[in-house]
């Protein structure tokens, strides 16, 4: 009888351990940020128009509502490469060790699109749901928990690039004036198009650049289950090279890897007037996000950098 009580007992643990592992991050908050991020007001969040200026503002207040700090003066980061008037959103959470918080994660996605794109059924309006409001709602899923939480023992950047869409100027710039800085940064994090899950894949996500680094690895350890892995598109299509991880490898010379769930063959409207909020997957975002949060949250709280390039 006593075995009995203890197995139960472990067993109502494992299942109350899963069912709070789920509920990090809610569907409602992830379709309340994407509902907005996608909306026709914003016009496809074309970096210099004025609708920017409704969006950034919109992203500005979870930081804040969420205790996350601007990195700079305020949360503007200015690009200096773009001919309008154009700017990432960063904050930082300092971390609680008093040594590793001198290294720094940087985790981010970009939050503009192309604007328009060819006229389907009347609309020209590019809402850029895949690509990459999904990104942007997963980044701000983490300014809240570990703005509630404070629990990082190294500093974490988190960065919303502006003119991805323009060549990747939004994360060049930020790369490029963290390293004349001094800052030192341990690892890249980025999320993109991650709205729709992948089909007949055994992992959850991909990873570009994943052979340059121990990140998957890594992440699967820590997940206890193979959910980052490799598919032959990301090579063929160059990838590691097409988004806002590439500027901070190009410049540090460090881990910077981009997570997707965008295989060629799963979504139809790359670029398109029909990446709208209704075609994303909900359940999938929320999957994703609830898995990246316990892994990254090992990293960063790693004793030693355990995430490195090959070879080193």
């Amino acid at each position: 009888m006593r075995l009995t009580i203890v197995i139960l007992t472990l067993l109502s643990l494992h299942l109350s351990f899963g069912q709070n592992k789920k509920e990090i991050v809610s569907e409602e908050s992830i379709s309340k940020t994407l509902s907005f991020l996608t909306s026709d007001a914003n016009k496809g969040r074309e970096p210099g128009t004025p609708e920017m200026e409704n969006v950034m503002s919109y992203l500005e207040q979870i930081y804040k509502d969420n205790n996350v700090k601007p990195y700079y003066e305020t949360y503007r980061d200015k690009l200096s490469n773009f001919e309008q008037p154009a700017y990432n959103i960063v904050g930082v959470i300092e971390g609680n060790d008093p040594v590793l918080k001198n290294e720094f994660v940087v985790i981010g996605a970009h939050y503009d699109h192309i604007g328009k794109a060819q006229e389907v059924a009347g609309d020209i309006i590019a809402n850029g749901a895949n690509d990459n409001a999904v990104g942007t709602t997963a980044v701000t899923e983490l300014v809240k928990y570990f703005g509630k939480n404070k629990n990082n023992k190294r500093s974490i950047i988190l960065a919303l690039f502006t003119a991805e869409e323009k060549g990747l100027l939004g994360s060049r710039h930020l790369a490029q004036n963290m390293k004349k800085a001094g800052v030192d940064v341990y690892f890249m994090f980025n999320f993109e198009m991650i709205g729709v899950p992948m089909k007949g894949k055994d992992m959850l996500v991909y990873m570009t650049g994943i052979t340059k680094s121990n990140m998957a690895k890594r992440m699967n350890e820590y997940a206890g289950e193979k959910w980052v892995g490799y598919i032959p598109a990301e090579t063929h299509y160059q990838l590691f090279k097409a988004s806002d991880n590439y500027p901070f490898y190009q410049e540090y010379n460090i881990p910077a890897h981009t997570i997707s769930t965008f295989d060629f063959e799963n979504y139809d409207f790359y670029h398109h007037v029909d990446d709208e909020f209704e075609k994303m997957d909900l359940k999938h975002i929320q999957k994703v996000v609830n898995t990246c949060i316990p892994v990254l949250e090992k990293m960063i709280n790693a004793p030693q950098k355990e995430i490195l390039l090959d070879g080193k």
